[in-house]
């Protein structure tokens, strides 16, 4: 049965597209975050590690629309969040601070920010590449890395397939959906890789019904 095994990781449609096409799957993307788990697991993660009443810096690794940095801002009013992404053009939506570049070469001096934080993002890598992502969050980051995945279960991977009908999922959302899923990880997996990276005292929650992974670490 899909996801009961390894990760396997392929091609994703959205990676390919022009502008006009992919915007509707990025609209698909903040509508999963916002009613099926996203926010809730982003909630969760900042109520545990960052404090309510400091002025912060936080960097959005692969940022996309700005969805989940918009609700770092609402959570922490304080914060001061950057979204960064590879593809300039997701982030005309973003409020706040913008910059496209390389998430394995961040354009930024060591210690930069106190969180550097990521979602939905390190399932579209190997797990060497993982690492090598991992060790340059921390090297950027001042306090923790944090991470919000995927799950590697066989209800998300069949979610958007058996619903796209009834929820009207664009088709570009309905197969990067399942391959996403099958890119994702086991609580173990990504702790494993973090470690592995140099992370210090790596945390992993899972979230069910979200079928999220939350992590935690300390930068170093």
């Amino acid at each position: 049965m899909h996801c009961l095994g390894g990760r396997v990781l392929k091609p994703e449609i959205l990676d390919t597209l022009p502008a006009e096409q992919a915007r509707p799957n990025l609209i698909d993307l903040a509508r999963i975050n916002q009613r099926w788990g996203g926010l809730s697991t982003l909630r969760k993660l900042i109520a545990g590690n960052i404090p309510e009443d400091e002025d912060v810096s936080v960097l959005d690794v692969g940022a996309a629309s700005g969805d989940m940095g918009a609700e770092i801002r609402r959570l922490r009013p304080r914060a001061r969040v950057t979204s960064l992404d590879y593809i300039e053009w997701h982030l005309e939506t973003c409020p706040g601070a913008r910059v496209a570049g390389d998430a394995f070469a961040l354009p930024f001096r060591p210690k930069s920010f106190d969180y550097v934080f990521n979602s939905l993002f390190l399932h579209h890598f190997t797990n060497q590449q993982v690492v090598d992502l991992l060790r340059g969050f921390a090297e950027v980051a001042r306090r923790d890395v944090l991470t919000i995945d995927l799950l590697r279960h066989p209800i998300p991977y069949y979610f958007i397939s058996k619903t796209h009908r009834l929820l009207g999922w664009h088709p570009v959302s309905v197969y990067d959906g399942a391959i996403s899923v099958e890119a994702a990880f086991k609580p173990e997996e990504l702790l494993e890789l973090a470690r592995e990276a140099g992370l210090l005292n790596p945390c992993a929650r899972t979230l069910v019904p979200a079928f999220r992974i939350a992590m935690s670490a300390k930068a170093g």
